[in-house]
């Protein structure tokens, strides 16, 4: 379903009856299943163009997409969303030709559809394969990020499945322009443009019905905060992969490198404070903090990082405000950093397993057997030493993008890339084998 932007009613599309709204998502979800079917039998040839066709395209709209993205901004700033939110929203050239280039990327990564996963033969003369095959259609309901737009749109045509999003009301132009944009890629490759549709209403009730679509939709693919989520898996009537928030620590062991704990704890917090990647809690070894806190502490202050730490911290870094008990468990998305001292790496972990979201969690440390011990015994989607938290991005792990971080345990875990969007079937081959 393709949507003019230029329509003078773009901002009250389907403002009308409960009824009307239902009727729209049912005639989606119908194109949706549609394109579906064409696209499982798509060539990667055709795939790849439609990518590389869709970034030109945002590439030479990037007029129009900025436009677009301004007109959203007023917006979030009349819903007075915070500074780190609307950081998110932002589009400028640097972003733009970073969105363009991931669907670059994803174009240039092996088409995971129709891999054979495994083959083996039967005493009996059987011939049994376990081929990846696409999961269908996907909702995506995400929040204001326009980025997740062509993400998720790429994505999902990669890995052979038709898409239906419904993004934050926040980035609604954004999101429009994207989608007409990837949308000139289908044209292009000879794709059904329905393969990737945008709800084009800012109606709350849309995200209500698209969670009941199950004669349309395989699978739903919730990526926001807490409060999202638990509507998305309270509601939802269709399988869920679930984008939790992220509470990401960095523990610095007793036997961290200053400068390396310095730069590390550094872009982990500031980089991008409203990313799910960034660390909100700063755990530091008891034994080394004298010697590591207070340079650590003063270069986050200096870049304009607010700590709250517990009674130890504040005794070392008298600048830091005292932390509360729901500081261990709130995701700030903002230049916010709780720090708390920890009996070595076994008090790293306990803390971590008992406030941490299981999202992305990271090691500073020298010694190998204690970075292994926290690698193996850190329950995360996402655990890393010597490095920052930030790097929980699908592009960083050469997956081109990546749909969410999925912090469950069933069928995708981490990253959510392409592979990920597949799931398998058996083929099996006999030459007129009747079972005794």
């Amino acid at each position: 379903m393709e949507v003019d932007i230029n329509s003078a009613d773009q901002d009250v599309i389907c403002k009308g009856s409960s009824a009307s709204l239902i009727n729209l998502l049912n005639d989606i979800g119908a194109r949706a299943d549609s394109a579906a079917q064409v696209l499982k039998q798509a060539k990667r040839e055709s795939k790849d163009k439609a990518l590389m066709v869709a970034a030109t395209e945002i590439r030479s709209n990037f007029e129009a997409i900025i436009r677009a993205n301004v007109s959203d901004l007023n917006f979030a700033k009349n819903k007075k969303l915070t500074n780190a939110l609307l950081d998110r929203l932002i589009i400028d050239e640097a972003r733009l030709d970073s969105i363009a280039s991931g669907l670059e990327m994803i174009a240039q990564l092996p088409d995971p559809v129709g891999t054979v996963l495994s083959n083996w033969d039967r005493p009996n003369g059987l011939n049994i394969s376990r081929v990846s095959v696409p999961l269908g259609v996907i909702g995506i309901i995400y929040e204001s990020r326009p980025n997740v737009t062509a993400d998720a749109g790429g994505l999902c045509l990669k890995s052979g499945n038709a898409v239906i999003l419904r993004g934050g009301s926040e980035s609604f132009h954004t999101s429009l322009e994207l989608v007409n944009c990837l949308q000139v890629g289908l044209r292009a490759a000879n794709l059904p443009t329905d393969s990737i549709q945008l709800v084009p209403t800012r109606d709350r009730e849309a995200v209500s019905h698209l969670l009941r679509m199950t004669k349309y939709v395989d699978i739903i693919v919730p990526r926001g905060g807490k409060s999202l989520v638990a509507k998305v898996q309270k509601e939802s009537k269709i399988p869920t992969i679930a984008h939790l928030e992220g509470l990401c620590h960095i523990y610095l062991d007793e036997a961290a490198e200053l400068e390396m704990a310095k730069n590390v704890t550094l872009n982990a917090k500031m980089r991008r404070t409203g990313v799910c990647g960034a660390a909100e809690t700063l755990l530091v070894d008891s034994r080394a903090a004298h010697k590591l806190l207070p340079a650590v502490a003063k270069n986050l202050i200096d870049h304009g990082c607010i700590l709250k730490g517990d009674i130890g911290s504040c005794d070392l870094v008298p600048e830091m405000e005292r932390a509360k008990e729901v500081d261990w468990s709130t995701e700030y998305l903002d230049s916010i950093l709780s720090v708390k001292l920890v009996d070595g790496v076994d008090g790293a972990i306990e803390h971590i397993s008992k406030y941490g979201s299981n999202h992305t969690d990271s090691i500073v440390t020298d010694n190998p057997e204690t970075a292994e011990r926290f690698l193996n015994e850190v329950d995360s989607a996402i655990v890393l030493h010597n490095a920052s938290t930030q790097y929980a991005d699908g592009g960083e792990f050469g997956m081109g993008a990546e749909i969410g971080i999925s912090t469950g345990r069933l069928h995708a875990r981490g990253p959510v890339g392409t592979e990920q969007l597949t799931c398998f079937k058996y083929i099996v081959r006999g030459n007129g084998q009747v079972r005794p």
